[in-house]
């Protein structure tokens, strides 16, 4: 299996659970964390995962990534297995609002697959720390999408 995991982090908290994440699907191939400013268009060829993240900022994803999803063309995307996280606080999302769930939007537009639910990890404050245990549930998290990607089951979850 090869996994690209995209990330943007502002305070490093993004960029942890991504690196967590990476690594734990390395027990099952190849994976990378980039962080978005360095990813490329011509990464997604290839892979057979695309996990990207990113802390909620304004109810939404953070600038970057956003301007990562609305330019990816749909041929690279379509029929892609995803999954997307982000960071927050640990409050409902009708107040914090969640990245994860707008990635998702977009990247079902495109065509991709979701393996998961959009999943969030959480912070203590604005800018960190995560909170405890939340580098152990992401890695159960990337080991849950591994056992998707094995059973080819992505998840018809709506927004």
């Amino acid at each position: 299996m090869n996994t690209l995991v995209v990330y943007d982090s502002q305070y490093g908290n993004t960029a942890q659970i991504a690196k967590t994440i990476a690594q734990t699907l390395n027990e099952f191939g190849q994976a990378h964390a980039k962080p978005v400013a360095k990813a490329n268009r011509a990464e997604l060829q290839d892979i057979d995962l695309l996990v990207l993240g990113s802390p909620t900022q304004g109810w939404g994803a953070t600038p970057a990534m956003r301007i990562f999803t609305a330019n990816l063309a749909p041929e690279l995307v379509s029929g892609l297995d995803v999954a997307c996280f982000d960071t927050r606080f640990h409050m409902t999302r009708f107040l914090t609002g969640s990245a994860a769930h707008g990635l998702v939007r977009q990247m079902r537009k495109l065509g991709a697959l979701l393996l998961a639910a959009p999943e969030s990890f959480f912070v203590s404050s604005g800018e960190g720390p995560l909170e405890e245990g939340e580098l152990s549930r992401a890695a159960q998290w990337a080991r849950g999408l591994y056992q998707r990607i094995e059973q080819h089951s992505p998840v018809t979850h709506r927004m």
